[in-house]
């Protein structure tokens, strides 16, 4: 059995490349769907992310680790969808210092609403091009890459 090798830093940078453009065209294609004309695109990201939380509450700053955004906008964030009902805030229970996060009952009706409608968007657009497998093999490798790089 052949043994692998590393990479070239060109094969590297075409892949990274490759699917960074792959990503930004879907994006571009998701910003325009109907859902995301309710709420915004990063909004519906933080009540997505929110809907995930076990216990129901995340710190803001475990919150933002998931996030492509900073800290301040992360903040200004949750403003606005706390004035829209959307989601609460409240002191860290173990932690004065903190401010923790949770859907409302009308963030997670909304979230739940475009997400059914976000993933039959995703996989129309989507399902086309590849093979059940091929999928398979991206998300092993996305998943992969996703784990190497947390544990850093």
């Amino acid at each position: 059995m052949a043994e692998s090798s590393s990479p070239d830093v060109r094969t590297t940078a075409e892949a990274w490349e490759s699917l960074f453009r792959t990503q930004v065209a879907v994006m571009r294609r998701m910003q325009q769907l109907p859902e995301f004309k309710k709420l915004a695109m990063r909004e519906y990201d933080v009540l997505f992310n929110l809907s995930l939380c076990p216990g129901g509450w995340s710190r803001l700053n475990e919150l933002n680790e998931a996030l492509l955004i900073s800290q301040p906008s992360l903040s200004r964030m949750v403003d606005r969808l706390e004035k829209k009902g959307l989601v609460l805030r409240r002191t860290a229970q173990n932690d004065q210092r903190g401010i923790e996060i949770s859907l409302t009952d009308e963030g997670r009706a909304l979230q739940k609403n475009i997400g059914r409608e976000h993933v039959k968007h995703l996989h129309s657009m989507l399902a086309p091009l590849l093979t059940e497998d091929e999928f398979g093999q991206l998300r092993g490798l996305t998943d992969k890459l996703h784990s190497g790089l947390k544990n850093d």
